[in-house]
């Protein structure tokens, strides 16, 4: 069943690394502004957590856990394609779906 995890943070996109001074190649800065929302709990009491790590994102949902790679030489520069590349392998390893649909993130554990 798909749940609403949290809305699109749309100021994120001003941490891009071609609007900000992020010389990391991955834009951490983007990734951190685009996870922060997604840390809570959804509307079955399940609590979600979103964190970076270096190069890796890890996505837990209740007892659920799954890990994925910001992989910038398989996906190039764009730190948008690689996070959602990352969120999409670590919702798999975990056993979930994540979506994005009219402006929000969607979760079906």
């Amino acid at each position: 069943m798909k749940q609403k995890l949290c809305d699109v943070n749309v100021a994120a996109r001003e941490k891009l690394p071609e609007h900000t001074a992020d010389k990391s190649g991955i834009g951490v800065h983007y990734i951190d502004a685009y996870i922060k929302p997604m840390n809570g709990k959804l509307p079955d009491g399940a609590s979600v957590k979103c964190k970076r790590r270096g190069l890796k994102i890890t996505l837990t949902a209740g007892t659920k856990k799954g890990e994925g790679l910001m992989r910038r030489l398989e996906l190039g520069p764009n730190p948008e394609s690689m996070l959602q590349a990352a969120l999409q392998e670590a919702a798999t390893a975990a056993g979930l779906t994540l979506t994005v649909e009219d402006g929000a993130i969607m979760i079906d554990a």
